[in-house]
């Protein structure tokens, strides 16, 4: 609240003369400062500041004492993507069934998972194989495409060996994955 406080006559020190008398003011500054942290409590409750990014994923239930379930795919309706680390940037390459790897670019991902979903529709299989090496970025990006692509039935796995014997003797000059040995043959053999 404010206060208006006015002195009383004052004489001045040399003469009979009435001086004005001063007014002064005192404003309460309490208040204001409480709706000022009362709006910045409730700015700061009701922003949202930052939405959790979540890729939501429907994992198998499985049983410890159970086998994993063998599903039957037909090889046409196979589509595997290899995700590896060649050099500095991650790589794609696919296969078709048993075919033998071909490469793809990044760009041309949705359109080849697209193509597949027509020829096949919901039942096209996706088995992707991702070396360790690679970034964890280049596996969100290869999801957010198949969900883009409306690819319901795709699998993760792990690139092994076999994989990388795969990719070399289509052409690809892949780093091995990590954590196994180069294989130990020459070139000359």
């Amino acid at each position: 609240m404010g206060a208006v406080d006015v002195g009383g006559p004052k004489k001045a020190a040399g003469g009979p003369s009435w001086k004005r008398p001063r007014v002064s003011i005192r404003i309460d500054m309490t208040p204001m400062v409480d709706i000022a942290f009362l709006l910045l409590i409730f700015f700061m409750v009701t922003t949202v500041f930052r939405l959790p990014q979540a890729m939501e994923m429907n994992l198998p239930e499985t049983a410890e004492n159970q086998p994993p379930t063998e599903i039957k795919v037909f090889e046409k309706k196979l589509l595997t993507l290899n995700v590896m680390r060649i050099g500095e940037k991650d790589s794609i390459a696919y296969m078709i069934g048993t075919e033998s790897p071909k490469p793809l670019a990044w760009d041309s991902l949705r359109g080849k998972l697209l193509e597949r979903r027509e020829l096949f529709g919901d039942s096209v299989t996706v088995l992707v194989k991702i070396d360790r090496k690679s970034k964890y970025a280049s596996m969100v990006n290869l999801v957010d495409e198949l969900n883009v692509a409306k690819t319901t039935r795709f699998s993760i796995d792990k690139y092994t060996t076999y994989d990388d014997s795969l990719m070399r003797a289509a052409g690809f000059t892949t780093g091995g994955p990590a954590g196994l040995p180069e294989p130990a043959f020459s070139e000359a053999e």
